[in-house]
């Protein structure tokens, strides 16, 4: 066997078949352990007609499956929305202190400019 660049290499043509072999199983074998397990589910989440079923057991299982499935899809996008309610509500707060600062400031220099006047008044004009 030849070694190039760290990696060993069959010499020999068959080597090099059972090689190939080998990587094509290894390769085949990860793609199936890595496929998505929803695929083999026979039940997909959503909506379903019921109306088609004719048995009313079938039919109340489905009803309950889109209940069920409706119940999970308001919790996800109530989420959401109390999630960006919230981003909104600590951005207002952002603003809010921010401004409170500004504030502070702006009277601490109409104080300043009162007191100045008022010094001015105060002291005799020549």
């Amino acid at each position: 066997m030849a070694e190039a660049a760290g990696v060993i290499l069959p010499s020999s043509g068959a080597d090099c078949r059972g090689a190939a072999r080998s990587l094509i199983a290894l390769a085949v074998l990860g793609c199936a352990l890595a496929a998505p397990r929803t695929a083999l589910a026979q039940d997909v989440p959503g909506i379903e007609n019921c109306m088609a079923e004719k048995q009313i057991e079938r039919r109340t299982g489905c009803l309950q499956s889109n209940i069920n499935f409706l119940k999970t899809q308001i919790g996800i996008e109530v989420g959401k929305a109390k999630a960006e309610a919230q981003a909104k509500i600590d951005e207002a707060a952002k603003q809010i202190d921010a401004l409170k600062l500004l504030v502070a400031g702006l009277q601490a220099q109409l104080k300043q400019v009162q007191s100045d006047l008022a010094g001015a008044k105060t002291q005799p004009s020549k």
